[in-house]
């Protein structure tokens, strides 16, 4: 039988829960008031600026030159990108491979193209006729059965594809190649005592568990490689700042026009973001940290938090 005092004590113990009283974090909230002071400032001082000309922006937002331009450069973007991305996978099974001489191979191809700036193969490939003023088909040191003049074969578009997208490849190599890393040796060792090939193991066992790790950097590859296509300025190639850079030099608006391109990148790279966003929850369904980091749009492209961080299960109690 329990004594009155432990009736008492157990009484109090229930009737009395724990107040748990979170910590204030006063430097939290002066930096906040400051920084939103500041932005304040920022953007009053942007928008209420008559230097900035927003009338002019606003005029050239839609001109056809900024939206052929506009046009070059996702095409532009798609195309390296799906050259990048098919390069890379190949590159990375190379890189993989146990032939030393293929392996060595695909090293030299990421050293090589990750060793030099891009601007650099861009050059290269847009003056590749000083060096050899003819491509063909043929029998190495025999006869050439079909030939044509390297500055056909390779204009100003071609060349702005060969140095985005392989370029592209070996960075895309290494993506791949650290994703297939993270998987566990023992399931390819599983597949192969089932009698798997080493493509079909790749293709139905270690890519598809690969890609939690390989999307994320790819569509941040992605949303560089639209900004990246503004470097083909240094060949004439028409795409959106080299439209820009067209019209400035006529009117000489140039802050307007280069608020325009910077309009026309933020739009898009938000979109590209929103994609990346939808992929990846997509490919991280059942695992562990998609369902303890679930990010909103907001944090995600702004860095902000929306919510009380101690909303969950353990807050309420």
């Amino acid at each position: 039988m329990a004594s009155p005092v432990q009736e008492s004590s157990a009484s109090s113990s229930e009737a009395e829960p724990i107040r748990a009283i979170p910590v204030r974090h006063y430097g939290r909230w002066i930096a906040g008031v400051v920084i939103l002071f500041v932005a304040f400032i920022v953007i009053h001082s942007v928008v209420t600026n008559p230097n900035l000309e927003w009338g002019v922006v606003g005029s050239y937002l839609f001109d056809d030159r900024i939206i052929r331009g506009l046009e070059n450069t996702l095409i532009l973007t798609a195309i390296s990108m799906v050259i990048g991305v098919v390069g890379g996978i190949i590159i990375a099974v190379m890189r993989l491979s146990p032939n030393p001489l293929v392996s060595g191979v695909a090293g030299i191809y990421i050293w090589l193209f990750r060793g030099t700036p891009l601007i650099t193969q861009l050059l290269f490939w847009n003056y590749l006729g000083a060096a050899y003023g003819r491509l063909g088909i043929g029998i190495p040191f025999g006869p050439t059965f079909a030939s044509s003049s390297t500055n056909d074969l390779i204009n100003l578009f071609t060349a702005s594809l060969l140095g985005l997208g392989l370029n592209e490849a070996a960075y895309m190599a290494e993506i791949v190649r650290g994703g297939i890393a993270s998987v566990d040796s023992g399931q390819l060792e599983a597949a192969g005592a089932l009698g798997m090939k080493r493509t079909t193991t790749l293709r139905r066992i270690i890519l598809p568990q690969a890609m939690r790790v390989i999307i994320p950097p790819t569509g941040n590859e992605t949303i560089a490689m639209l900004k990246t296509t503004s470097l083909v300025v240094v060949i004439g190639y028409f795409e959106l700042m080299v439209a820009v850079q067209q019209i400035y030099a006529q009117n000489y608006k140039i802050i307007p026009l280069l608020i325009v391109a910077a309009v026309w990148y933020l739009f898009f790279t938000s979109i590209l973001t929103l994609i990346q966003m939808q992929i990846e929850k997509r490919f991280s369904r059942g695992s562990t940290y998609a369902t303890a980091d679930k990010q909103k749009w907001g944090s995600r492209m702004l860095g902000f938090r929306f919510g009380s961080a101690g909303s969950g299960r353990g807050a309420s109690q």
